[in-house]
């Protein structure tokens, strides 16, 4: 979870939400932060960027066997993208009440209906991620 903070902070004007995706040895296979901004993209959040990247690495769209680290609970749109890669564990830091998908506002990844549900492993690190996004969105409004 260290990792995705340290990424997140990289992130510039991008809201600092980054993510990493580890094999089930503890391997890292990819990192990535938000670049919604710096794409002009809006479905470039750091878990779709790091699922894109471990794909390609990998040459295998299905990402078993993996945990997605994040700093913030994943939206609808990445929680999808979650399921569909077969990712099986999420750990997130941060909740997002405005539009989490992972237990807060919807709870897609655990929804047996869109297959084998997700683990779900929420609040590591939950300060410190909370309090990096507090003062990036803080500093945007000075």
């Amino acid at each position: 979870m260290h990792i995705a903070l340290q990424t997140a902070s990289q992130s510039g004007d991008e809201v600092p939400v980054g993510a990493v995706l580890v094999s089930a040895t503890g391997e890292v296979l990819a990192t990535a932060h938000n670049l919604r901004e710096a794409k002009s993209d809006p479905t470039s959040h750091a878990e779709i960027e790091v699922i894109r990247k471990a794909a390609s690495d990998l040459s295998d769209w299905r990402l078993e066997n993996t945990t997605l680290f994040v700093t913030l609970e994943p939206c609808v749109m990445c929680a999808g993208a979650i399921v569909a890669a077969r990712i099986p564990r999420v750990v997130f830091g941060a909740w997002d009440e405005r539009v989490g998908a992972a237990g807060s506002i919807y709870d897609v990844l655990r929804d047996s209906r869109l297959g084998k549900p997700v683990e779900v492993i929420p609040g590591v690190l939950e300060e410190e991620c909370s309090a990096l996004l507090k003062s990036f969105f803080e500093a945007k409004r000075s």
